[in-house]
């Protein structure tokens, strides 16, 4: 019987907290434990912490007991390591180490890939354009940005989102109907992966109220609205568009829901899970987990940080994939 494939683990920033989270989740984690993929170097004391001994990943292997798997990219300098530091070289690093992880799931040979987490400053620093991980991987996978989406997952909700990083004016003045729909299609997909079989999904209104009628703007009779339509015409389990605070306020009995710009659907996710919530990086056609938190440079180095984010990241992995 062949080995089950196992996730791949990207250590993120190597000066932040990445490297001690994925050893600490590998050690936790046993038969089932990922693939770091990372410097070799930056994961030497981190491993010695955990107790383990970093080996060189084979392709199929199984996970063994104080082994620490790893994939070494070779894309930080030892003199450029700089524990607890933002720095350019560690920016660079943190999207190769991505970047490897996402080539070597979209050839097959592993379950997806999780990404410890990583510094927006030190990626800008290094000179590369980053807005969060969908549009990076969009960019890797050759998927239209427009098609790639990012989902929260925490204290028993799951909250996709159809803008993320933007201007928040900007971000309204950019939803349309068919964003929405394509958004929509991304989650239901997502969620039929995740093993539900038939998703019910929660649509939030742009505006207070879902507009009210048009007595708070008419954003939502040109967007919101026919765009649950077509969604509905397609097959889609929708409700809405609703309010926000209605939807989550009352029995949250929909499998996910959709909200339209950044804060309306990170602030319920980190409200309830705190850093324990994971992201889901969903449409381009890979699993692609990350974490709802930071670097924690200042746990940086001291074998403290705590890998609950990434546990639960790897988690959203776990379940077989079930094809639409």
């Amino acid at each position: 019987m062949s080995e089950p494939r196992r996730a791949l683990l990207s250590i993120g920033d190597p000066n932040g907290s990445g490297p001690d989270i994925a050893v600490k989740a590998v050690a936790m984690l046993g038969a089932a434990a990922p693939v770091v993929v990372g410097d070799r170097h930056v994961l030497v004391e981190p491993a010695r912490k955990a107790g383990l001994a970093l080996r060189a990943a084979v392709p199929g292997a199984r996970a063994d007991a104080g082994m620490c798997d790893v994939i070494d990219v070779g894309a930080l300098d030892p003199a450029e390591l700089a524990i607890g530091r933002v720095t350019a070289a560690a920016g660079a690093a943190t999207i190769a180490y991505a970047a490897k992880a996402v080539a070597l799931a979209m050839d097959g040979g592993y379950r997806g890939v999780v990404a410890c987490p990583h510094s927006e400053n030190a990626v800008r620093q290094a000179g590369i354009a980053f807005a969060g991980y969908p549009p990076l991987i969009a960019e890797l996978t050759g998927t239209p940005i427009d098609e790639v989406f990012l989902m929260l997952v925490g204290g028993g909700v799951r909250i996709a989102h159809v803008t993320l990083h933007e201007r928040l004016v900007d971000a309204i003045g950019r939803l349309t109907p068919e964003l929405v729909v394509q958004a929509g299609v991304a989650l239901h997909a997502a969620l039929r992966r995740m093993g539900i079989a038939a998703p019910r999904i929660g649509v939030f209104g742009i505006n207070p109220h879902a507009g009210e009628h048009g007595l708070f703007g008419d954003d939502d009779r040109r967007v919101t609205e026919p765009a649950v339509a077509a969604l509905r015409a397609r097959g889609i389990d929708v409700e809405g568009p609703t309010g926000a605070d209605v939807l989550l306020g009352g029995t949250r009995d929909a499998d996910a829901y959709l909200a339209m710009y950044h804060d309306q659907g990170h602030l319920p996710v980190k409200t309830l899970a705190g850093r324990t919530a994971a992201a889901i990086t969903i449409g381009a056609g890979i699993p692609f987990s990350s974490v709802g938190h930071g670097p924690v440079f200042d746990k940086a180095g001291s074998g403290t940080a705590d890998p609950s984010a990434v546990l639960s990241a790897l988690r959203l992995l776990a379940p077989p994939v079930q094809e639409d």
